[in-house]
């Protein structure tokens, strides 16, 4: 293939950052400033560090080890092919069930604009992008490096407007700005909330990875995923928490309703215009990003699993081609699962959306003990320093896994998590007995 047909790194970079803004921030983030005040930037905060902490860690072995692909290549080099196997195919769980879940939510926006049923603008959703994801890479570089430059225009736009807003207003005196003067209590319901809250704050940065992946279409792979995994964390965590902090800063965090987009709130307190139009195009575009790279994403997990023979290899695909076969499969599963939210919201889907709730944060435990395990000879303060990382993020994890624990309605999402666990890891027992017995016939005759 031709370099100019391969993804640039302007692409790899905004599906790294486009991947992990979506409709989490725009709409999800009030079910965290409604439930512990100010105090959900400090959970941000933390979760953010995580984030940074682990992609600085698979941008370590990316520059240690080349040419390996994925970080499910690195999870195989640190702890073997079981945790390999595991790792590719609960990632690709979680973003299969992602693509069922956006594509209804995108036909749910566009239900109000065109009447449709539900399910026909589901699948036509899905079906337009999978024609984009079916052809040449660089028809989807540029695809969802559009769908994310307009996530990312839209938060600077919105800091910008914020940021005139308060100076203008002298929003930054507690005797003019009512809701500084109501946010000054950074913990209004003590600060043990902050933990219940960190899970709703780690599903809305979930992303930033998708750049290790992509980048195994780009012409330079090694140096664009250095470049990608060093600088995302810190892009990310700086567009959440400016834009947590001017929401707070203009409106009292007990306006913000769950489920309803705090930064349609701000904005209409602000007094801008034809706000509801305004953030249903952008998080109608935020939708279809996320829809576009999860498609992306499933189908280059599925064809290298397929490569390293934890797939069946009708994935595979030649450097040449997208894996077309993939995509259609992970679009016909994802369909499956959009129309199980239609068919039994409270049964199949939600069954699905607790199996895949946390399995992501599994994987990035075994990016952090894998990157640990492949850097544990380096001695000196370095050898410290892995280590202090490594324990620092499975105790964030652990801390996590627990508050959901805790909290009944997340409690099903911790259980379901470890049954997916426990399913896959029987599957992969099952087929290497399988394989151990067909190695045993094949030697006897």
């Amino acid at each position: 293939m031709a370099v100019s047909s391969k993804l640039k790194q302007r692409h790899i970079s905004m599906i790294a950052l486009g991947g992990a803004i979506g409709g989490g921030l725009f709409v999800g983030s009030s079910s965290a400033i409604a439930e512990a005040g100010p105090g959900a930037i400090v959970a941000f905060l933390v979760t953010g560090l995580f984030v940074m902490a682990v992609m600085t860690m698979l941008g370590r072995m990316v520059v240690a080890f080349p040419n390996q692909g994925s970080f499910v290549s690195y999870i195989r080099l640190g702890h073997g092919p079981c945790a390999g196997y595991l790792a590719g195919w609960l990632y690709w769980f979680f973003w299969v069930v992602a693509i069922g879940s956006e594509a209804i939510a995108g036909a749910v926006i566009l239900h109000g604009w065109i009447p449709l049923p539900i399910w026909c603008l589901a699948v036509g959703i899905v079906m337009g992008l999978l024609l984009i994801n079916i052809g040449a890479v660089h028809v989807f570089g540029e695809t969802e490096f559009w769908l994310s430059l307009v996530k990312v225009l839209a938060i600077i736009f919105f800091i910008g407007l914020c940021s005139v807003f308060l100076v203008w207003n002298h929003g930054f005196s507690l005797h003019a700005n009512p809701a500084l003067r109501e946010n000054m209590q950074v913990f209004p319901k003590g600060f043990v909330v902050i933990l219940g809250i960190i899970p709703t704050a780690l599903f809305t940065m979930l992303g930033a990875e998708l750049g290790t992946v992509a980048a195994g279409d780009s012409a330079s792979p090694q140096q664009t995923i250095a470049r990608v995994t060093y600088s995302v964390g810190l892009r990310i965590c700086s567009f959440y928490l400016c834009s947590l902090l001017l929401i707070l800063l203009v409106t009292p965090w007990r306006d913000v309703m769950p489920g309803h987009s705090p930064f349609l709130t701000t904005l209409a307190r602000i007094g801008v215009p034809h706000t509801v139009m305004i953030m249903q195009c952008v998080v109608l575009v935020a939708v279809l990003s996320c829809l576009n790279s999860s498609i992306y994403i499933t189908s280059r997990i599925l064809a290298e699993m397929a490569r390293s023979g934890d797939a069946p290899q009708l994935f595979r695909s030649t450097d040449d081609t997208p894996p077309r076969k993939a995509v259609i499969a992970s679009c016909l599963c994802g369909v499956v699962v959009a129309f199980s939210s239609i068919l039994s919201p409270g049964g199949v889907f939600s069954f699905l959306l607790n199996c895949s709730g946390a399995v992501v944060l599994v994987v990035y435990v075994m990016i952090s003990t894998a990157h640990y395990t492949l850097f544990r000879a380096k001695a000196g303060r370095q050898a410290l320093g892995h280590v202090l990382r490594t324990a620092l993020v499975i105790a964030f994890s652990a801390v996590t896994f627990l508050a959901m624990f805790i909290r009944p309605d997340q409690r099903a999402t911790v259980v379901s998590c470890f049954i997916t666990i426990l399913f896959f890891l029987a599957i992969y027992a099952i087929r290497k007995q399988l394989s151990c017995r067909r190695a045993h016939v094949q030697l006897r005759s």
